[in-house]
């Protein structure tokens, strides 16, 4: 039997090689995902190893829980401590370190690192033995920094230019004194590292006097564990915290790990899905190969072959195309992940050096994968064929799927079918997160019924096409017949495009959709042209609202500066506001009292009002971060959204009790209104600055919308998946079926149908099934597109439900592109087969 499966293989390579094809690009796919992520991880780490070598034991401190009326607090690394770090025994040196965004621009006026971590840093004292120089020297003063040599490769800065920055919002302009080595993860992949005198640092930072860690080196002979011993004798245990260099290099490389899986997973999916997808053509390849050797396995069982015997020779058949399939596609992922390597480096981004790794797990998932996904795909067809009598040996045609089978597989579809619409439309009616699992288990179970119950869907919908299909004669009818003459094979087809385009329709839908709604919020709730912010979403200098405030043009302006404090024993974040502008920078719904901000006079929202008991005319006391208690009073409660809630205090009310003022973001109202002159009047106000963003409120959507954007063309790139693996499908099935039907192919054309006719009738049939195939896809994701809709919507009540018909449109057509394109070698196939030997054929 072993001996038999073989020879069964290699007769039949050209009929398997659409199924290794699909096989070989789902395994692809994912070795590719897995030699891309563990290389670039693995030089990651190796470069963030070299990092701490510097430092044998870390200084930090530890955040002081809020309790009572006081506000949670970080304490301070000072001047003592760095010196009693110095002093412990076994200690060699003890470097402060200070740190903080830093945004450089390079010469065209960009911000260096966009999307990468762009930091700044301090330089210790004339030789700092974590950065070595290249060229020049250690900066004095505010205005002399160092820059890293990758920066300065990119950039082309070197010693003597002076360069555009900001910390916090204000402009400066420092000379470059020097250029160092740094083998910081974050600048070797596409980041920036600048650096000060530690004086500068620590004003620039915000951290006068004190310090963000302290790194102390261990004498020779001393080990980290030795030197961490006595440095938490010597230190405050209530307030530091010390971690070993191998404990951050350790920790360094998790965070790594975990920031790439996230990219991993993504990858993944797609491989996923096209996998599952080609287990459809797998499972079709070996149910038309076992049809096609009905005799012969008849036969087998009439000489004495047992069932297990012939199952097994199937397995036998498709353990070895997986393995053949699982070789070849990781051979392919191996160069798959080396091409998106290079790519990257085409793009701009920067990766450590370091060697193409190819671990034992890819390789064993590779051949895991395949192996499996090609076995579990032939199993049932392996079954079947196990039950084919000896007397079909008599017969050239098998017995057909009996009535009973087919009644069971509907009744099967239609009950799951009914669960998984159930189970969606029970979660639309959950709070937000709480409905996200349940539709997932509802989604899955509908997609599977819909496979389940596509065999009977295909006969109706393809006999909508009769009327069109009509125009092509002859051909046209052949088609619509061929597409339901074998229902199953039809389906399992169809299913391959039909998955993908669910998807694609679906995520399109909710994209579309969530678009328009925070459109709708933007221009709802916002009154200001202009929202200005730090662009890492970091806190901005109170100085950005003031030079905003001298600009020409502005009518209104307002910060929005961040309080924390303690409300009945709970942390509340207070936001400062300009209280004689905010109500025309802003257009909230007034559920309770009135809209008024002064004084001891405070808004909150519908939420925050609700957890606490508030309505207006309450009363409370907040107490700030100085330790001072003030009663305030709630004027109005108004409907916050995703862009604006909390409590608003005034501004001259809540600066007072801050050590430390920064805004969120600064809301600016023009004269004219939004346009290019009045965003040009802001951005010379602000001085041309990097680190700073200028948005209207079509912007400040487009950003919030940039994630599902991201899904949504990652969910593109995975329908070209689908559409590969949908076109192999067509292919595979079309061409067994022209193989089957080369008997009766023959007396069509012996009887008149020449071979433009031929070629005619096997392209309607591809252009039917991927039609098929299409409708149900799109039908399905404007379903779920609908039903994530309603479950957004509980918790944003702007939402709205648009239907992208052009999209639809599109995917559609290129359902349509499928089949043609799948059918040509097919239908090249079927007109050129010579009609006698085609009608003596058996």
């Amino acid at each position: 039997m072993f001996r038999t499966a073989l020879r069964n293989v290699f007769a039949h390579k050209a009929r398997l090689l659409m199924t290794v094809l699909a096989v070989m690009l789902g395994v692809a796919f994912v070795s590719g995902t897995l030699v891309f992520t563990n290389t670039i991880s693995d030089a990651l780490q190796n470069s963030s190893a070299k990092g701490f070598d510097q430092v044998d034991v870390a200084v930090t401190t530890e955040y002081q829980e809020a309790e009572g009326d006081k506000v949670g607090e970080v304490p301070e690394l000072t001047e003592a401590l760095l010196d009693d770090s110095a002093k412990v025994p076994g200690a060699a040196s003890a470097i402060g370190v200070v740190t903080g965004f830093t945004a450089v621009a390079d010469k065209d006026g960009d911000l260096i690192g966009d999307g990468w971590s762009t930091q700044g840093g301090n330089y210790w004292g004339a030789k700092d033995p974590r950065y070595p120089l290249t060229d020049g020297r250690a900066p004095k003063g505010a205005g002399e920094i160092l820059i890293d040599a990758k920066t300065a490769e990119r950039t082309g800065y070197g010693v003597g230019d002076t360069v555009r920055m900001s910390v916090d919002g204000p402009v400066i302009t420092p000379k470059v004194v020097g250029v160092f080595t740094t083998d910081d993860g974050n600048v070797a992949a596409g980041g920036s590292l600048t650096l000060f005198d530690t004086a500068t640092a620590q004003k620039l930072f915000g951290k006068a006097g004190t310090y963000d860690e302290i790194d102390v080196k261990a004498k020779a002979g001393v080990t980290q564990a030795a030197l961490k011993a006595e440095l938490d004798k010597a230190l405050p245990k209530d307030l530091v915290e010390t971690t070993t260099g191998k404990e951050l290099a350790d920790d360094q490389a998790e965070m790594i790990a975990s920031s790439m899986s996230g990219m991993k997973q993504g990858l993944l999916v797609f491989a996923g899905i096209a996998l599952f997808v080609g287990t459809f053509i797998i499972a079709n390849t070996f149910t038309m190969l076992v049809a096609q050797r009905t005799k012969e396995l008849a036969l087998m069982r009439a000489v004495g072959a047992s069932r297990r015997q012939i199952t097994r020779s199937v397995l036998i058949e498709a353990f070895v195309v997986g393995v053949v399939a699982a070789v070849t596609g990781l051979l392919a992922g191996i160069g798959i992940g080396a091409g998106m390597r290079a790519l990257m480096g085409s793009m701009g981004a920067v990766v450590p050096d370091g060697p193409l790794v190819v671990s034992p797990g890819t390789i064993g998932a590779a051949l895991a994968v395949g192996v499996l996904v090609t076995m579990l795909a032939a199993w049932l067809p392996g079954r079947r064929a196990a039950k084919i009598p000896p007397v079909a040996a008599m017969s050239s045609v098998h017995a057909k799927a009996t009535t009973k089978s087919l009644v069971l597989r509907n009744t099967l579809g239609a009950l799951v079918s009914a669960a998984g619409v159930a189970v969606v439309l029970a979660a639309t009616t959950m709070e937000g997160s709480d409905g996200q699992a349940p539709m997932g288990m509802g989604a899955v179970l509908l997609i599977i019924g819909v496979f389940i119950l596509t065999p009977l869907l295909s006969r109706p919908l393809i006999a909508a096409a009769a009327p069109v299909l009509r125009v092509f004669g002859v051909s046209g009818k052949l088609a619509r017949q061929n597409s339901v003459r074998n229902p199953r094979r039809t389906a399992a087809t169809a299913s391959a495009l039909m998955i993908g385009l669910t998807l694609i329709t679906g995520m399109t839908v909710m994209a579309g959709s969530l678009q328009k709604s925070i459109d709708k919020m933007a221009s709802a709730s916002i009154e200001a042209d202009y929202v200005v912010s730090m662009a890492n979403g970091n806190y901005l200098s109170p100085d950005v609202a003031e030079k905003l405030g001298k600009a020409d043009g502005i009518t209104a302006i307002s910060p929005l500066r961040n309080a924390e404090s303690r409300i009945g024993g709970e942390t509340e974040y207070l936001t400062g506001v300009n209280g004689s502008t905010i109500g025309e920078l802003t257009d909230l719904k007034v559920e309770q009292g009135a809209f008024r901000v002064g004084g001891t006079d405070v808004v909150v929202d519908a939420d925050t009002a609700k957890e606490h008991g508030w309505k207006a005319g309450s009363a409370f006391t907040a107490a700030y971060e100085d330790g001072e208690k003030q009663k305030l009073e709630v004027a109005g409660v108004y409907e916050g959204n995703e862009m604006i809630r909390g409590i608003m205090v005034d501004l001259p009310t809540v600066t007072p009790h801050l050590s430390d003022p920064v805004d969120m973001q600064v809301m600016v109202k023009m004269s004219d209104g939004a346009s290019s002159a009045s965003k040009d009047s802001l951005t010379q106000a602000l001085d041309t600055n990097p680190a700073i963003k200028i948005q209207d409120k079509k912007d400040i959507s487009n950003e919030i919308a940039k994630m599902f954007t991201l899904m949504l063309k990652m969910l593109y790139g995975l329908l070209a998946m689908s559409v590969i693996v949908a076109v192999l499908g067509v292919i595979n099935t079309l061409a067994m079926s022209v193989f089957e039907r080369s008997q009766e192919i023959g007396m069509l054309r012996a009887i008149g149908l020449d071979r433009k006719g031929i070629k005619r009738m096997v392209r309607l049939e591809s252009l039917v099934i991927s039609l098929f195939g299409g409708v149900l896809g799109i039908g399905l994701g404007v379903f779920f597109g609908w039903a994530a809709g309603e479950l957004m919507g509980t918790t944003m009540p702007t939402y709205e439900l648009v239907l992208p018909w052009g999209r639809m449109g599109v995917f559609l057509l290129l359902a349509a592109a499928v089949g043609v394109l799948a059918a040509l070698w097919p239908a090249r196939r079927a007109a050129r087969l010579n009609m006698l030997q085609a009608i003596k054929a058996e």
